[in-house]
């Protein structure tokens, strides 16, 4: 035997209202922690996407004005969120 609650209209639409803020709370933390991750660009890649040469973007990563990551030995790739911030302060508008 299933029992039975006998609730009032407005409760009733308050514990939906508190389930439908629920789902949504589950349905965000969910989206956040399913995010791709940042995507590392080669050198090459990373200039081109910034509208650089290579070697003004190791240039900008030595003189510490934008943050690299070491792929191996000899090469530097770079998050495409960094690069995307990089433009807006360090570069003039383009006209």
């Amino acid at each position: 035997m299933q029992p039975a609650v006998i609730l009032s209209a407005a409760d009733w639409q308050e514990i939906t209202a508190r389930l439908a803020r629920l789902e949504a709370a589950e349905q965000a933390r969910v989206l956040a922690t399913t995010t791709k991750p940042d995507e590392v660009l080669s050198t090459k890649a990373a200039a081109e996407y910034i509208g650089l040469c290579a070697e003004a973007l190791l240039r900008a990563r030595r003189s510490g004005r934008i943050a690299g990551v070491r792929l191996n030995e000899k090469d530097w790739g770079f998050r495409r969120s960094v690069l995307d911030a990089y433009p807006r302060r360090y570069h003039r508008a383009a006209a």
